[in-house]
């Protein structure tokens, strides 16, 4: 029997995100204006001349380097933002921060030039400096690699190139960082005006290379030799899926929820240079983790020949894809594809009644079907297979169309709705939400993107 829709459709309303996005995204911010707003005392301290242009280009550069820094900040993966924004939500941050930084960058040397320039013109100028200036040449080759990196990210250049490249060009704004820094000890007036300016920039280059030493260096390696990971049992779940445990010390001390991810490394000949991102496939128990892969590409089709007892190396865990942003007593998820990964360790520890909603093309797609159907008998959870192609239409329109989530699940709008799957996926599930009024701080979905 079908349940027809209760309510008309209209439009979501904002709602409020979570206390620990609130406070994380308010921390974010705060550090953010508060340290611009200091900049612009600093220059002002400094001394204004009369050349407009001059000032210009001194200013923007400063904005630039203070990006720079909040740039790090951002790819860090300090476990405190991550869990709490996600890392999808920081990448995007990660991008809109790049490109301010290519624009803060292209008006400082345009300004710079421009301002200094004399009969012989802007280029002249910017050749003269990096001839006699200490300090210019390292500038111009620092403002070359951000250029290129820009360039290279944008969407129309980032689709024709392979993730491999993009990501190998992508580091070299490490080195375009360090030399901007030592251009800004080398000539920059307001780094060496005062004291405290001088204080604030080394404490703020400090604190911003500091976190990612510690969330890229000093964490990981931390947490692997006291955890000590190895591959305890490689399992097949299906003739191209395959779940492997991962044994270790002092699991229950990891801090892994249920719907987080870990970049593996398998640390054999052929795998240990390869990092990939598996979600966890089962709530952490303090005995094991599992991730569960599908051949997709080269790397998730070798796993299955992964020997028990391989040493393994971890990153994480890493995302926001957990039960610390529910705000209802009651939860929708939905799954697609290999996004029922961290849906199913989410049902296992997800408080409250239950829905799954599992999209797959067809039912012999259905990876762990059985363990669902396990978990939902336990806990007493509803279990709906969605199948169908991209073009089905049910008796209440699209398969994830608004109409039809409401048939299935008649009080979506009083649930917490936790979302995986392709991005076509996920766009419409979103889509069809707002659409059915759920509020946006109900509605969880991260896509696995990695700052670099």
């Amino acid at each position: 029997m079908t349940t027809t829709l209760q309510q008309p459709v209209r439009p979501a309303p904002a709602g409020r995100a979570t206390p620990h996005k609130v406070l994380a995204k308010a921390g974010l911010y705060v550090f953010l204006l508060a340290n611009a707003a200091f900049v612009t005392y600093l220059f002002n301290a400094a001394g204004v001349g009369s050349n407009k242009l001059v000032n210009l280009g001194r200013l923007t550069g400063l904005y630039g380097a203070l990006a720079m820094a909040f740039q790090l900040l951002l790819v860090a993966r300090l476990p405190w933002l991550d869990k709490r924004l996600g890392m999808d939500k920081l990448t995007s941050w990660h991008r809109w921060v790049g490109f301010t930084i290519f624009w803060m960058l292209i008006g400082h040397l345009t300004f710079i030039a421009f301002g200094n320039a004399g009969d012989e013109g802007p280029i002249a100028e910017i050749i003269r400096q990096a001839t006699e200036l200490e300090g210019i040449l390292r500038a111009l080759v620092a403002w070359a690699i951000i250029m290129v990196v820009g360039v290279v990210s944008a969407r129309f250049a980032r689709r024709k190139l392979a993730y491999e490249t993009w990501h190998f060009i992508h580091l070299y704004t490490y080195i375009a960082i360090f030399l901007a820094f030592t251009h800004q000890v080398a000539v920059g007036s307001t780094f060496r005006k005062s004291a405290l300016a001088t204080g604030y920039w080394w404490g703020l280059w400090a604190f911003a290379i500091g976190s990612v030493v510690i969330g890229r260096l000093v964490l990981p390696f931390w947490r692997n030799w006291r955890h000590q990971f190895r591959v305890a049992a490689v399992v097949p779940e299906a003739h191209n899926v395959v779940s492997v445990y991962i044994e270790g010390k002092d699991l229950d001390k990891l801090g892994a929820k249920a719907g987080q991810f870990f970049l593996w490394r398998f640390l054999t000949k052929a795998r240990w240079w390869q990092a990939n991102p598996f979600s966890l496939s089962a709530a952490p128990n303090g005995k094991y983790l599992r991730l569960t892969a599908k051949a997709l590409g080269t790397g998730s089709a070798d796993i299955r020949n992964i020997k028990v007892g391989t040493r393994v190396f971890a990153e994480g865990p890493y995302g926001a894809f957990t039960t610390m942003h529910q705000t209802k007593q009651n939860a929708l998820l939905v799954a697609g594809g290999v996004g029922i990964t961290p849906v199913r360790a989410l049902l296992e520890e997800i408080k409250g009644h239950v829905v799954v909603l599992y999209r797959v093309s067809d039912p012999r797609e259905a990876v762990l079907l059985r363990e669902l159907e396990g978990l939902a008998r336990t806990k007493g959870a509803v279990l709906r297979l969605v199948t169908g192609s991209s073009k089905t239409i049910t008796a209440n329109g699209p398969l994830l169309g608004p109409e039809n989530i409401a048939a299935l699940v008649p009080d979506v709008q009083d649930r917490d709705v936790f979302i995986c799957g392709p991005n076509g996926m996920t766009g419409a599930v979103i889509r069809s939400l707002s659409e059915l009024g759920v509020p946006s701080n109900q509605v969880h979905a991260e896509r696995f993107a990695l700052a670099n």
